[in-house]
């Protein structure tokens, strides 16, 4: 029932608008919006790759691949991708998922000309990292195109959406930290207290990881480029990464480069070094255990429980689902199967048992009781896209390893 919903619904969150009109960007091909009606009408970047993960699962390529080629157009066009397809997104990015999504689409069609044309793309979305992001640790952070109109009423929405006034000295730097924290997707979040514009984070250098080891992939099915030069790069970052920002407990932490030290907040993010393969498989037994201590009765939390002030939903208790598939399949990539599969199965149902209270599914949920009554820094709308991706990526677990799976059918 759940399943017939999404792939009917998936249809009615498709839009077609080829021209620039108002503060929208057009795209060339039907793109894919998060909610069928109402908040989030645009084609956001990191949304997408979730929301691909589910249209593939529904036999719905094609429409997966025009979303990749929107979002190749915009890289094209901008030399990064915005967070989303309207002029006032072009002050940030947000996590850059491209290489993945790209990866997905050639690995289902096998198309080499395709791949040929997407990879030269895509290496200008990776200079724009490494241009525009880098940190005097020579990792990556997030940040603000600062050229960009519309920025100077980021102090105020920062503001709103906390409910006080932080305590960030100037108004630069709050539009700074505000600007970061809408590009890192996770607006707003503890981890990087009130100054995310001085930290690498895991999730993104982990990205970029994935993004050096694809290339190498890319180079190796076209027969052109360097591999071992990009493999050198993921190499680099790699052992970088492990040195700067592994804490006593295994885990990774967001690294502060300006303080020298770690974030004190264990997030979701630390799902990722295991999500693209980072680690050995001795490290990540050695993160195993701190990291299922953010599984809660319904699902992985984006943050453990915290002191810090603030009306922050990337935080405790809520669960959203992109983490949710990232956490699963990082846990499979090192054996922790069955850690996987109880993550799929709590998650799904929890979707399931609210789908059939309230006949949508939302944003984010409730990781301790399984509910919508979450943290929120705006009205939560109903919401396709990511939840509906992420719901059929983790069925497809259960099946795979239940005999038969969980759920709706």
């Amino acid at each position: 029932m759940l399943q017939k919903y999404i792939h009917t619904n998936f249809d009615k969150c498709v839009r077609v608008n080829t021209e620039d009109k108002g503060k929208h960007i057009g795209l060339p091909y039907p793109y894919t919006v998060p909610c069928v009606s109402g908040m989030f009408q645009e084609m956001y970047y990191w949304d997408t790759y979730f929301t691909n993960l589910g249209l593939i699962l529904s036999d719905k390529l094609g429409q997966a691949k025009n979303n990749t080629d929107n979002i190749l157009y915009l890289v094209e066009r901008f030399g990064y991708m915005p967070n989303g397809n309207r002029t006032n997104y072009l002050k940030t990015s947000q996590p850059p998922f491209l290489s993945l999504m790209v990866k997905d689409i050639y690995e289902k069609t096998g198309d080499k000309e395709w791949l040929r044309k997407a990879a030269k793309t895509i290496q200008k979305e990776y200079s724009f990292w490494m241009e525009r992001r880098i940190t005097p640790c020579v990792l990556n952070r997030y940040g603000i195109n600062r050229e960009q109109p519309g920025c100077d009423n980021l102090e105020e929405e920062l503001i709103k959406r906390l409910g006080f006034e932080p305590p960030i000295d100037g108004r630069e730097k709050r539009i700074e930290h505000f600007a970061a924290s809408c590009e890192s997707g996770w607006d707003l979040t503890p981890r990087f207290g009130y100054e995310v514009f001085n930290y690498a984070p895991v999730d993104l250098n982990c990205l970029l990881y994935a993004f050096e080891s694809n290339m190498a992939y890319f180079c190796e099915e076209l027969g052109d480029g360097d591999p071992t030069a990009w493999r050198e790069r993921a190499k680099q970052r790699a052992e970088l990464m492990k040195k700067l920002m592994t804490a006593k407990d295994g885990c990774m932490y967001d690294y502060n480069f300006v303080s020298g030290k770690l974030s004190p907040v264990l997030s979701a993010a630390s799902f990722f070094p295991l999500f693209v393969g980072m680690l050995t498989k001795s490290e990540a037994y050695a993160a195993h255990k701190r990291l299922m201590s953010l599984e809660m009765k319904c699902g992985i939390t984006a943050c453990e429980k915290n002191d810090l002030r603030g009306n922050y939903q990337w935080d405790y208790p809520n669960a959203w689902a992109c983490l949710q598939m990232v956490a699963a399949a990082g846990l499979i990539n090192y054996g922790f199967t069955d850690d996987a599969v109880r993550l799929a199965v709590k998650f799904t149902s929890m979707v399931e048992n609210c789908y059939q209270k309230t006949g949508n599914l939302w944003e984010k949920y409730n990781a301790e009781d399984g509910g919508i009554n979450t943290v929120n820094e705006y009205e939560m709308p109903p919401m396709l896209g990511w939840t509906a991706g992420t719901y059929l990526y983790l069925i497809e677990i259960c099946k795979k390893y239940l005999n038969g799976g969980t759920g709706n059918e």
